[in-house]
């Protein structure tokens, strides 16, 4: 289904660089996946046009995360994966964010990016403009860092087992009364 990920443009590639001149500045295929990266300030447009242009209907966003790459002056690469449930194709969009500056929010676009906006602000204190509740979701909220940038401290606390605790002591399960039937 993907073997024009080679050397040549792919229908999805030669649509966004035809419309946005100049907005797709890196381009990579593997394994049948292209992946795009654009500039932040075209973001929201290429994301409209990608879902809802009939020759690309990229209806579902499955995924929004982000890498950190410290010694970059774009420091983030925020990633977001698209499908197109009707034409069966994909596409990851990434575009670069420096330390310090906000990413546009696709949540109008797509709702479900919501909570995974969230996660991407909570974990590598990445913040998005235009969102609508951002807040922590996996951390608690008086938390200090970001736990997936790459300069976070690694802490270690040793998990319990019998070679190294001389008594495990057992924890007794409470089920609330609300799940009891749940099984």
């Amino acid at each position: 289904m993907f073997e024009f990920l080679c050397d040549t443009n792919t229908p999805v590639e030669a649509a966004v660089r035809s419309r946005f001149d100049g907005a797709v500045v890196d381009r990579d295929g593997f394994r049948g996946e292209l992946t795009l990266t654009v500039r932040k300030d075209r973001l929201i447009e290429i994301m409209n046009f990608l879902k809802g242009d009939p020759a690309m209907q990229f209806d579902l966003l499955s995924d929004v995360t982000s890498v950190d790459w410290p010694e970059r002056d774009e420091r983030f690469d925020v990633v977001y994966h698209l499908t197109s449930t009707v034409l069966k194709q994909w596409v990851v969009i990434k575009c670069r964010v420096k330390e310090g500056e906000s990413c546009p929010s696709v949540v109008k676009i797509w709702r479900g990016a919501d909570w995974m906006e969230r996660e991407v602000f909570d974990l590598m204190g990445i913040p998005f403009h235009g969102h609508p509740d951002l807040r922590r979701i996996v951390t608690p909220d008086d938390w200090e860092g970001h736990p997936l940038r790459k300069e976070y401290p690694l802490g270690r606390e040793e998990i319990a087992f019998t070679h190294n605790v001389k008594t495990l002591k057992p924890r007794p399960v409470i089920i609330s009364p609300d799940y009891k039937d749940a099984y």
